[in-house]
This record gives structure tokens, sequence and C-alpha cells, in this order.
């Protein structure tokens, strides 16, 4: 697996996570929609670490510079 994201992309989606999070747990958002939101940050967070998002694959995207 080669890295595919950048710091920005990465940061973006941790921020977007700990947003969803926060919403989640303080109870602003519920229900079936909120584990749905609550499954997407975790993935966020998850392509956030690994720096890779098998998404950006197929459509040949590259947020981080080159090596």
């Amino acid at each position: 697996m080669k890295k595919n994201m950048g710091s920005a992309d990465r940061i973006i989606r941790i921020i977007i996570a700990a947003v969803i999070g926060t919403l989640y747990f303080t109870e602003i958002i519920s229900g079936t929609l909120g584990l749905i939101l609550v499954i997407f940050a975790a993935i966020f967070v998850l392509t956030s670490l690994v720096s890779f998002c098998p998404l950006y694959m197929p459509f040949g995207i590259k947020t981080c510079s080159k090596e």
C-alpha cells in the first residue's frame, strides 16, 4: 500500500471525525444516522492513520507530495 493522502487531507479527516464524535456523544445526533456517521468517522480516522484511502485508487487521486 503506497501512501496517497497528504497531510492536509489527513488533518481535515481527523477534524471531521472529531466533530462527528463530539456531536454523537453529546447526543446532538443520534439513532441510525448517528451510528452511520460514527462509522464514517472511524473510517476517516483509520484512513488518516495509514495515509491510504482505497477510494482514491480507482480515480488515480493522490493528495500527497511526490516522494
